[in-house]
């Protein structure tokens, strides 16, 4: 037996004495995931053992880790948010941080065996950074007069107050004689134009960064200087205004998750002491009883107790079609409860709901950037240093050797250094990459950053794991074998197959496999009354015996009825073998007395693959992925058969989780792997891969905790949507860059040899940065065409 250990955050690079221990199989670093991935046997070895020679061999594994999610309530820079995050990363305890100031969200992990969470907390006060709870509850919309109140409107105000002022010095400088009005509104301009932009200028400086809003401080300070404020304050006033612009872009992405959240009652029906009451959602508590009515909202999580109906799951899911529910199905907040008034019994609180947890994910994803995104943050203050060099060379060699004026040079100087700053190219990431996460949750996929975004857009090979993904995951009977020839089941059976069948259901009602539950089924539906068993018998690995009115059953594998030397095997195994090439399970019974077993019926099953698997290898093959791959711990047979009507490129059957974890490395060498599973069975493939997504993961902590995306819902065309839509990304992406890029150089060209003007170069610099925001913007609406 092998049992698979994922232990998080490797401290150590030594693992290959834990390798060499007793009872340990296999020891896999995963730096990518931060993981160091056991196989080990549970008969050699204990859990508790595993854990210390983990710690003693591995240099130290962390296994107690929890993670802490805040809102970063100051302002600042990119390039400052690394200086935080490598801040937290050195309070003690702390294994990884992510940080943001333009998402606003600041994220941690931390080994609560070495620092329990006060000293985290203790420790991030110290940092200075001003953070709060990351709350996913419904914003309430505010009055004007409580923005106004709160000082969210602080910006918008000053930037109207800026440029009030600023018109107010230029009809000062034409229609009166006194120079002091004048000066006195240019500087009137510049504070309330530039308040915001010094205080983001003073807070980089204090963290030792050189960034944009430096940049522009600069240049307006550049302008006062050659004589030229009006340039100075115009430049400061687009500058504030386009932050405000960003701003508002940025809280349209997150304003369009939080919206799920309005989809959630604030109070719902509760029974109490033999009435019902009207409470609000937060005041739930687990185990109560709520009454939900035909057209309502589903108010929290909870399991259906009283009735049936259907349930519009698209606010959650993304899929159209009502859901079906019975007695025992889960039910989520923020969905429609549409044909039948229902109970529901609570099984998690407001929010800890599985629509609470999605929007509380997106925000953190903020957080985890791409590549390209770090990429550039950790530029920008070189890039900076350039431009402030760059710009001084401009100004010294034309002044200084060729006897320019001063004012000339300085004024071309400071055009330069306005130009050629980064906005557009550091706002072009985030902006794109936070509306295309937003964008893809409104559909039902969660992406978990920007680095996941990023390699979905890569990828060549799809790894599918068959049950539950390609099928639907539960077997049912589809034909019952006897010497009389194969008989399909639609529902209607001879009295001789309905006591086969009959007698089947009651010796499986005690068994938990599968394939047991689908005879049981296949029995209830017909509406038998199915006699007791006695002597019941289990056999691991064959089956099982029992006593049904004074004869005794066998029911199991092919191996055992051959093992037994059945009578009628051979006649019986003819027919069977037509149906195990067509992918049907059999399963096999026969009577036994003493020792002498007859073999009567083979009952054949198959597990029903989904219409929409049809047309998914096509769609992926439109998006030019190589190959798509199946994975699974079926028969050989049947696992072809269901690679045949899939259409699938090529199928790795009688897998073991181990098995797939080789495979996925062996196709890694092909290309970049994404493996789609449920999340848990296929944790060492699921981590080994380049991207991992875990499918139908609505109700499910540990794979929406684990895989890189997640897809709430069971809808095979999500998977070619979420490369369509990071492919889309990207393509938005590499147009910002080159947007952006192309107007720095223009600019810069035009400002070095066509002496262009101050205000045009800042109109061109600020207006660049808006556009790529409006550009990251369409990324929020999530088309169902593939490209």
């Amino acid at each position: 037996m092998k049992n698979e250990s994922s232990i998080p955050d490797i401290l150590g690079e030594n693992i290959h004495e834990l390798a060499d221990r007793e009872g340990i199989l296999e020891v896999n670093a995963d730096p990518k995931h931060g993981r160091l991935e056991i196989a080990y046997d549970p008969d050699q070895l204990s859990e508790a053992d595993l854990r210390k020679a983990a710690e003693l061999d591995a240099g130290g594994v962390a296994l107690d880790l929890k993670k802490l999610s805040f809102r970063l309530e100051s302002s600042g820079c990119e390039a400052g948010a690394l200086r935080l995050e490598k801040k937290v990363e050195a309070i003690h305890g702390v294994r990884r941080a992510t940080a943001t100031y333009l998402g606003k969200v600041l994220c941690l992990t931390f080994d609560s065996s070495l620092a329990p969470e006060g000293e985290v907390l203790s420790g991030l006060r110290e940092t200075g950074a001003n953070l709060a709870p990351l709350e996913v509850s419904k914003r309430k919309r505010k009055s004007f007069v409580e923005e106004l109140r709160s000082g969210r409107l602080n910006e918008e105000i000053s930037c109207a107050l800026g440029l009030m002022f600023l018109i107010a010095a230029l009809l000062a400088g034409k229609y009166l004689a006194a120079p002091w009005a004048s000066g006195l509104f240019y500087f009137l301009a510049y504070f309330f134009a530039g308040q915001e932009g010094v205080k983001s200028a003073i807070a980089s400086l204090r963290e030792r960064v050189l960034d944009v809003d430096v940049l522009m401080v600069l240049a307006a300070l550049g302008a006062a200087v050659v004589g030229a404020p009006f340039e100075g304050a115009l430049l400061l006033f687009l500058f504030s205004f386009s932050n405000v612009l960003q701003r508002y872009a940025m809280e349209r992405t997150h304003r369009a998750i939080e919206s799920l959240l309005t989809l959630r009652p604030e109070q719902a029906h509760v029974k109490r002491d033999g009435r019902t009451e009207l409470v609000r959602v937060e005041d739930l508590q687990i185990g109560e009883t709520v009454v939900v009515k035909p057209g309502e909202q589903i108010p929290v999580d909870g399991e259906l107790s009283e009735g049936s109906t259907h349930v519009d799951e698209a606010s959650l899911t993304g899929e159209s079609m009502p859901v079906s529910k019975e007695i025992g199905s889960s039910l989520f907040a923020g969905t429609i409860n549409q044909s039948g008034g229902i109970e529901l019994r609570v099984t998690k609180r407001s929010e800890d709901s599985a629509l609470a947890r999605m929007v509380k994910l997106v925000a953190e994803a903020q957080a985890e950037k791409s590549k390209t995104q770090r990429f550039l943050e950790k530029a920008e203050q070189y890039y900076a240093m350039g431009v402030i060099l760059f710009t001084g060379c401009v100004f010294l060699i034309p002044w200084a050797l060729w006897g320019e004026s001063f004012s000339a040079a300085f004024y071309r100087a400071m055009t330069v250094m306005v130009v050629a700053s980064p906005c557009a190219l550091i706002i072009s990431t985030p902006a794109t990459v936070l509306s295309a996460v937003g964008g893809a949750a409104r559909r039902g996929i969660l992406i978990k950053g920007g680095s996941h975004l990023e390699r979905a857009a890569t990828i060549d090979i799809v790894a599918v794991d068959k049950t539950g993904t390609l099928t639907i995951g539960k077997p049912s009977l589809t034909e019952i074998v006897t010497l009389d020839g194969i008989f399909g089941f639609d529902g209607q059976l001879p009295d001789n197959l309905r006591g086969i069948l009959r007698s089947a259901a009651a010796l499986e009602v005690r068994s938990e496999h599968p394939l047991a539950h689908a005879i049981v089924g296949s029995a209830e539906k017909m509406g038998m009354e199915l006699p007791s068993a006695t002597a019941f018998q289990s056999i691991t690995g064959k089956g099982a015996e029992a006593t049904i009115e004074n004869i005794r059953y066998i029911i199991g594998s092919e191996r055992w009825f051959r093992e037994a030397n059945a009578v009628n095997l051979a006649k019986l195994l003819r027919e069977a073998k037509k149906l195990q090439e067509q992918g049907r399970s059999c399963v096999w019974m026969g009577t036994k007395k003493d020792d002498k077993v007859e073999a009567i019926a083979v009952l054949a099953m198959a597990d029903t693959i989904r219409e929409e698997a049809r047309t998914l290898t096509e769609k992926l093959h439109q998006l030019r992925v190589k190959k798509v791959v199946m994975l699974t711990g079926d028969h050989g047979i049947v696992a072809r058969s269901i690679a045949r009507e899939a259409g699938v490129d090529e199928v790795f059957s009688e897998l073991l989780p181990e098995d797939k974890l080789h495979i996925i490395r062996q196709l890694k060498k092909e290309g970049r792997v994404m493996m789609i599973g449920d999340g848990v069975n296929d944790a060492p493939a699921l981590a080994t891969s380049d991207l991992s997504v875990a499918m139908g993961a609505a109700g499910t902590d540990v794979a929406m905790e684990t895989a890189d995306v997640v897809l709430m819902g069971d809808r095979l065309e999500n998977i070619p949507l979420l490369l369509s839509h990071s492919r889309r990304a990207r393509r938005v992406l590499m147009q910002n860059l080159i947007f952006a890029s192309a107007v720095i150089l223009v600019l810069l060209a035009a400002s070095l040899g066509f002496s262009l003007p101050l205000p045009v170069g800042v109109v061109g610099h600020e207006g660049s940065t808006v556009l790529v925001c409006l550009n990251g913007l369409r990324l929020l609406m999530i088309g169902r065409s593939f490209s």
